[in-house]
């Protein structure tokens, strides 16, 4: 099998290799959600809340399970630009060891509480057993989850993005027939109501970590793991922690931070939350392609910075930098002309939702190209092992710029709601010119994470010798 060369040759068609299946992979992946609540919506409102109410935790525990990873892709980058297999073969097996540990502890916690969290949520009476079961099923299905979360990871930080875009395909062609059979059941299988759609996602997501695992311990696509790379490393398990740990805050902090934003559009009534709402499904759609190039600039940057090429990742942040400004920036100016068309297909019956929820989109679509310079600079930050520079520049996107604006804009100006949105573009020129000033510094070119690992090793095992020595 012919691989991608992502340190020698032209960057602008490696970034593109890479970064058009994560882009479809994700876009796939929201099909789960869609589903579910098309299905679950012919059984009742009540079963819909059910499934509703448990979305925050859900997403909590996706940022978790996606951003821990984040630690092997990056090491794994790293590596293979190094040319060090044995060493990508270690961190392969070392993250999914650290990852399925906390995958286990998460689920058996997760199961055990799952009818105090649902109450503690806030659930009617009439929801709770459903929302229970729900919750239960899911948080078994997080175990396989995370494990294909960390498939991915890897896959991608190794510049491998087809098979696992592959596999999502193949599952959610799956969930829209195991949807349906679960939920209203056929001959044999019993209706399961709302717990037949985690049921069917759970055994999606399982056939889906199934795949992963074993093309894995076959070794075919380049990373191999053994069982000698088994054994517990507690050096690794610590550097995974502290390298992983930011990526899920930084998920985690956004997507708090659209859940204050709702709350703040709430206090100007049901019209400000439902234009919001139509604002941020358009927001999340143009967010993926922006993050399919800033994971495949942070895949880029891994390998050469790992290969001694510091010259060409940078190269590589500007140029991905500069076309994802150019596609987002026109994906803003269609949907600035497009607007009202777009917004009448998700509220058909019109009214004063629709002239809100317009007015957002022209006001916010013009910034669409800051947002993927914003997260373009973060990948080349994550590539880089500084994990915590990417975490810090949505804290301070969202908590130290975003929200008190929007709350100054809105609450202390006549603007009212347009200062809402106003909040908006205004954060997302202010994240992209703070990227780039971090950027320009260049603290991402000292950072030699695989040096300082080989020394924390080397202390370690002097450490163990001359405790040896002296007994």
């Amino acid at each position: 099998m012919k691989r991608l060369s992502l340190t020698e040759g032209p960057i602008l068609s490696s970034l593109f290799s890479l970064s058009v299946p994560i882009v479809l992979s994700n876009l796939l992946q929201s099909a789960y959600q869609i589903t579910d609540t098309f299905w679950v919506g012919r059984l009742s409102a009540e079963a819909v809340a059910a499934v509703s109410i448990s979305f925050p935790i859900s997403f909590l525990l996706m940022a978790i399970g996606g951003g821990l990873p984040m630690a092997g892709a990056v090491l794994v980058s790293q590596y293979k630009g190094k040319g060090d297999d044995v060493a990508v073969n270690h961190t392969v097996a070392q993250t999914f060891l650290f990852i399925i540990g906390i995958a286990v502890l998460l689920t058996s916690i997760g199961y055990v509480s799952a009818e105090h969290i649902i109450r503690f949520m806030g659930a009617a009476p009439a929801v709770i057993s459903d929302a229970t079961l729900f919750l239960r099923v899911t948080f078994l299905g997080y175990l396989f989850v995370f494990m294909f979360f960390v498939f991915e990871s890897l896959m991608r930080g190794f510049g491998e993005p087809k098979l696992p875009m592959k596999i999502v395909l193949a599952t959610v062609l799956l969930n829209l027939v195991l949807d349906p059979l679960f939920i209203f059941g056929y001959g044999i299988i019993p209706p399961m109501g709302v717990a037949g759609a985690a049921m069917a996602t759970f055994c999606t997501q399982a056939l889906a970590a199934l795949i992963g695992t074993l093309a894995l311990l076959r070794g075919q696509y380049g990373m191999h793991i053994r069982l000698q790379d088994l054994r517990p490393d507690l050096l690794f398990f610590r550097q995974a922690f502290f390298l992983g740990l930011p990526s899920s805050i930084e998920q985690s902090t956004r997507a708090l931070g659209m859940t204050v934003m709702t709350l703040l559009a709430a206090s100007f009534g049901t019209m400000a939350v439902a234009a919001y709402g139509i604002g941020v499904r358009m927001l999340i759609l143009v967010i993926i392609p922006a993050l399919g190039l800033s994971i495949a600039t942070s895949t880029f940057v891994g390998q050469n910075i790992g290969a001694g090429h510091i010259d060409r990742a940078e190269r590589a942040t500007r140029i991905g930098a500069g076309i994802g400004f150019l596609i987002l920036s026109t994906c803003g100016v269609l949907l600035f002309f497009f607007a009202r068309p777009l917004t009448l297909f998700f509220i058909p019956e019109g009214g004063e939702a629709v002239e809100m929820a317009v007015t957002f989109l022209k006001i916010v679509s013009p910034s669409f190209g800051f947002i993927s310079i914003q997260m373009v600079i973060n990948g080349t930050f994550r590539g880089a092992g500084l994990t915590t520079a990417a975490m810090m520049m949505a804290i301070i996107s969202q908590w130290v710029f975003q929200f008190p604006l929007a709350y100054i804009l809105a609450k202390h100006t006549n603007l009212a709601v347009i200062g809402l949105w106003w909040a908006f573009p205004l954060s997302n020129v202010f994240a992209a010119m703070v990227g780039i000033a971090w950027f320009t510094r260049g603290d991402w070119k000292k950072k030699n994470l695989l040096a300082e690992i080989e020394l924390r090793r080397s202390v370690r095992d002097e450490l163990v010798t001359e405790e040896g020595t002296v007994s």
